[in-house]
């Protein structure tokens, strides 16, 4: 069975395609257009790659095109895409006008090349759907609420895999399968030992953190859109919600113009005077830039805040898990992140943390008690896992 996963951005197609044959899990092909002006197109040079380098025949051995689609209205989880979907879709575009756009003209484009092929959006919101009432509620009328003004939660595939990967490396199985099986059986899956605590940390140019008690999150420090929570590369993060309405009576600006800025001059972009990459803020920090340092400082303490949340929520960890490029590859913000926090149970080795880039490890202290893991996420294998068991179910 041969699926391709296909990410949309805004002026971007990437893809990987694997293959489950004999039962094993095995990545035939990636690729990927930047500065993309014509979707269809892009979908043709895709195909051809693909049969160029023959990891497949023709569109016919594709058993599905999975997406890793982020928000709708009142659809979650792993779903075959129709009409309907795509509808819902279109009605969250305010919510996030980064991702859902330029995902549905492509998704229409893909059902418009291969008809016959089955579709499947797995949906950002999905591992969070199981989460505790309080912890998706915002103190708003209930009338609010059911509009959908409510912690929705994302990178829902991001923490799924680091779910199922930590519990394996933690000598959970149990755990695993449980996190492996969550959309199918809903969650139902019993654990009968121990309870397993884990927190991860996507940090990336978009980041998130959720806490996981035995495979399943119990929240995300992402809300109702992408633009909340931690600061990102360009978004904003958690902002008072009076802070809009002041700074348009102030200026004069318009919604449209406020939301641009939260969206596209805030986050790193916004606190350091231009610069969106962590890598340029360490660098210019390191020059004395003060901004630069501030971006970077306000992005720890923030990671913390929400750490030290779930820590609570969970009543201690099991596991502090780093991932996305930022905590893969940042050994520095590790550092910061993980500082005086020995009292939790939560120390570095600092040689250990120094050599680690991109790999899967572990850094902790043989004195800490919690295990620190960077573990290198893999969005598009969860996307083709569960657009294959949803194949495979008879609820496609």
């Amino acid at each position: 069975m041969k699926i391709l996963v296909a990410n949309i951005g805004s002026t971007s197609l990437k893809w990987r395609l694997f293959d489950f044959a004999d039962g094993q899990e095995r990545l035939l092909h990636k690729g990927g257009f930047e500065r993309v002006a014509d979707y269809a197109q892009a979908i043709e040079n895709c195909l051809a790659a693909l049969k160029a380098d023959r990891a497949i025949a023709s569109e016919s051995d594709l058993a599905a095109v999975g997406f890793k689609t982020v928000i709708a209205r009142n659809v979650s989880g792993c779903v075959r895409i129709t009409e309907e979907v795509l509808q819902a879709m279109e009605a969250y575009n305010g919510l996030a006008p980064a991702h859902n756009p330029p995902y549905i003209t492509g998704i229409r484009l893909f059902a418009q090349r291969m008809p016959r092929t089955p579709l499947v959006a797995l949906f950002e919101t999905a591992f969070h759907q199981w989460a505790p009432e309080a912890a998706k509620r915002y103190a708003v009328p209930q009338s609010w609420h059911e509009m959908g003004v409510r912690r929705w939660g994302f990178h829902g595939a991001s923490h799924k895999f680091i779910a199922e990967r930590s519990a394996q490396l933690l000598g959970r199985d149990d755990v695993a399968r449980r996190a492996q099986n969550l959309y199918l059986d809903r969650g139902a899956t019993l654990v009968r030992k121990p309870d397993l605590r884990v927190i991860s940390c996507h940090l990336g140019g978009s980041a998130s953190i959720t806490g996981i008690l035995n495979g399943v999150s119990i929240g995300n420090s992402l809300g109702m859109s992408p633009q909340s929570g931690l600061p990102h590369n360009n978004r904003v993060g958690d902002l008072d919600a009076f802070a809009i309405g002041y700074v348009m009576r102030s200026t004069g600006i318009s919604l449209e113009e406020a939301e641009r800025v939260l969206c596209k001059e805030s986050g790193f972009k916004g606190v350091s005077g231009g610069l969106n990459d962590v890598r340029d803020l360490r660098t210019q920090s390191a020059q004395g830039n003060a901004p630069a340092q501030t971006a970077l400082d306000l992005f720890v303490h923030e990671t913390r805040r929400w750490i030290a949340a779930y820590y609570l929520e969970l009543n201690a960890a099991d596991a502090l898990v780093f991932t996305g490029g930022i905590g893969e590859n940042e050994s520095g913000i590790r550092t910061a992140i993980c500082a005086n926090l020995d009292r939790l149970g939560i120390v570095l080795d600092q040689e250990l943390n120094q050599a680690v880039r991109a790999r899967e490890a572990v850094v902790s202290s043989s004195a800490s008690v919690v295990k620190i893991l960077v573990i290198p996420t893999n969005e598009e294998l969860v996307v083709a896992r569960e657009t294959k068991r949803r194949l495979e179910s008879s609820q496609l």
